[in-house]
């Protein structure tokens, strides 16, 4: 008998919903899962067009650009046509002793645009396996120098770094998604979080308990490794670029490593086309991901600077033994391509200047609605912070009877919209966020 849904056309939503439960575990949810999802049948533009409508909507302007990711949107016509060349010509092709020009032509475009020294680029299938290889740099990096004791990461509390073994370790251990694993863990050295506020300036005791961290632990410390300026999943906190300066100061005095995870900031996100811009200095290691295929494939990159490349390389073992099947693949650094011609052939920091402002304007009265502790924008990012836990059930169907998308977490209700979005529909998601919290 052949397999009924192998082929064929569409399946009914409510097939899909009931396959889904019982087969597909979603990202953070159990399995079965306990919220049912929405069935997205198409999207472009900023909509997301759904099999079947749900809270009266049957389409939904997307608040969140897939988690940060499709900063141009959907179907965008200049990179649906980088697909579809590069599917002309190959697919995938092993990266193993193999090269070809989309990668190499990316890789050149991301030494081009990072901060100076950056110069080597080791492209990876997701951002979380961008922070281990990161990591392993830096492991490597000391062992190859013959100090192999310095093997610990500094970082500080509220961070997120992905969902595998090394980008867990250096997440929040205690109010982080990932507190389940202390102990189990390797054991990293945790500065308490930023002061919060992008525009306060620098506390000088909190500079003093940076500097003294890293001084203390100099010996066993590989790298420290943050988020420049956004703490993202970790809880949406914004911190004075002046504390990455700092940080910066503290690794070059004792000899440490200096990380940028820049996944979910990178690409214009908060202004600058790079977070570390807000501070004017430049990390030994730099991760990217998220927007730079503009959200239509799975890719992203470490880069270093060559001194760390040569001391790799300089070693016992003198290459990075790491090396994913799909590595450098064809489809998604074409529209990594693509999506860079977009982003860079345009005003776009305009574009999220004009976001930003629309989000402070439409977010200016959620500020006293009852159980909201603060509202904050940065860049096209947007922050409702509730003093209570959201109802993810509630929040989620109040925006979706607003027509729009948005994904609330722990106590917040946010919105990083695509860069394309128009002022009418980011009044939309603005009005979204305010029901969502309002419910929640």
């Amino acid at each position: 008998m052949p397999e009924p849904f192998a082929a064929g056309g569409p399946l009914p939503p409510e097939v899909l919903l009931d396959l889904d439960r019982q087969h597909v575990w979603h990202p953070y949810g159990p399995m079965p899962g306990r919220q049912e999802p929405l069935v997205v049948a198409s999207a472009s533009g900023v909509r997301l067009r759904l099999a079947a409508p749900a809270q009266g909507r049957s389409e939904l302007v997307d608040g969140m650009s897939s988690w940060w990711s499709a900063i141009h949107g959907y179907r965008h016509p200049v990179l649906d046509a980088a697909v579809q060349d590069q599917l002309g010509r190959m697919s995938h092709v092993m990266f193993g002793g193999l090269t070809h020009e989309p990668a190499v032509r990316l890789a050149a475009r991301l030494v081009e645009i990072t901060p100076e020294p950056l110069r080597h680029v080791f492209l990876a299938d997701s951002g979380s396996v961008s922070v281990e290889v990161a990591v392993k740099m830096c492991l490597q990096y000391w062992r190859s120098l013959g100090r192999p004791a310095k093997r610990r990461l500094l970082t500080w509390r509220g961070g997120y770094h992905g969902d595998t073994w090394q980008p867990m370790s250096v997440c929040d251990p205690d109010g982080g998604m990932h507190e389940l694993w202390s102990g189990v863990l390797p054991e990293q050295v945790f500065a308490d979080a930023p002061p919060p506020g992008f525009d306060a300036e620098p506390d000088p005791a909190y500079c003093a308990h940076l500097r003294e961290l890293v001084g203390r632990h100099v010996d066993e410390l590989a790298a420290v490794i943050v988020e420049p300026v956004v703490q993202g999943a970790g809880g949406m906190a914004f911190h004075s670029p002046g504390y990455l300066r700092v940080l910066r100061e503290a690794c070059d005095e004792h000899g440490v490593l200096l990380v940028f995870d820049e996944i979910a900031t990178g690409f214009g996100r908060t202004g600058e086309l790079f977070a570390a811009g807000h501070a004017g200095v430049s990390p030994d290691v730099m991760c990217v991901g998220k927007a730079l295929t503009g959200g239509y494939l799975t890719m992203a990159a470490a880069l270093c600077t060559s001194r760390v490349a040569e001391g790799i390389s300089r070693g016992e073992v003198p290459v990075l033994a790491h090396g994913p099947t799909f590595m450098g693949n064809p489809l998604a650094a074409a529209v990594a391509n693509a999506s860079l011609d977009v982003l860079l052939g345009q005003d776009w920091a305009q574009q999220v200047k004009r976001i930003g402002a629309g989000l402070r304007d439409g977010l200016a009265e959620v500020a006293g609605l009852p159980g909201v502790r603060d509202v904050r924008v940065l860049g096209a990012i947007g922050v409702v912070q509730l003093d209570h836990p959201v109802d993810m059930a509630a929040a989620t169907a109040a925006a979706v009877r607003a027509g729009v998308w948005l994904r609330p977490f722990r106590d917040l209700v946010y919105t990083m919209p695509p860069y394309v979005t128009g002022d009418e529909d980011l009044a939309r998601i603005c009005a979204g966020v305010r029901d969502a919290a309002l419910a929640a």
